[in-house]
């Protein structure tokens, strides 16, 4: 799926759905939020947060409401749109003449003013467990300015280094990586920094 730069550069690519789009797109303008182009496609904030988002496959075209949830949906138009998603529901449309405006125009006022009241589950975020392997941790044993410049390091620079040392099948192998790895803890860096910013 291609990834749009402007709200226009996606209107102008729809063919399928071009007329739904629009209808969609000239509700969404006219009610009090910020247009831009998220994740490519159409995006509508308040307060800098996403409300409503315009999508468009082969066989429908659609509304994302980012905290759909908090909507009472009275006459029953909205999906999950993933199994996972807790908060974002769906409305989708076959053709334009589903799009009903006094109705479409209710769900977004209602959305509008659930992000204003602050209505927002948050995403999950798992925090994984760091396994250190132990060539790793017995270096740490005898080097506590090792073990303490690790800790500093972020959660994913860690992961990096663990993940690099363990991967290896023989224990030599693993014992040379974690040597090699210690002047950049030390230094601070993650293993994959230098290829950073490129």
């Amino acid at each position: 799926m291609k990834r749009f730069k402007t709200v226009e550069e996606f209107m102008e690519a729809q063919t399928i759905h071009a007329e739904g789009l629009h209808k969609l797109r000239e509700i969404l303008i006219n009610c009090d939020m910020e247009e831009c182009i998220k994740w490519g496609a159409p995006a509508y904030t308040v307060n800098g947060k996403n409300v409503i988002g315009i999508g468009s496959f082969k066989s429908y075209f659609g509304l994302w409401f980012h905290q759909g949830v908090f909507l009472k949906d009275e006459s029953k138009v909205l999906m999950n749109a993933q199994e996972s998603t807790k908060a974002m529901r769906q409305w989708r449309f076959d053709d334009a003449d589903a799009v009903d405006e006094k109705l479409v125009r209710a769900y977004v006022q209602e959305a509008i003013q659930n992000q204003l009241d602050g209505k927002e589950i948050k995403p999950e975020r798992k925090k994984a467990k760091i396994e250190i392997p132990q060539e790793l941790a017995a270096v740490f044993k005898s080097d506590k300015k090792l073990a303490t410049a690790f800790q500093a390091l972020t959660p994913g620079k860690q992961r990096e280094y663990c993940e690099h040392i363990a991967a290896a099948k023989r224990e030599a192998t693993r014992v040379s990586r974690a040597e090699k790895a210690i002047p950049l803890i030390l230094a601070g860096k993650g293993l994959h920094d230098k290829y950073k910013n490129c």
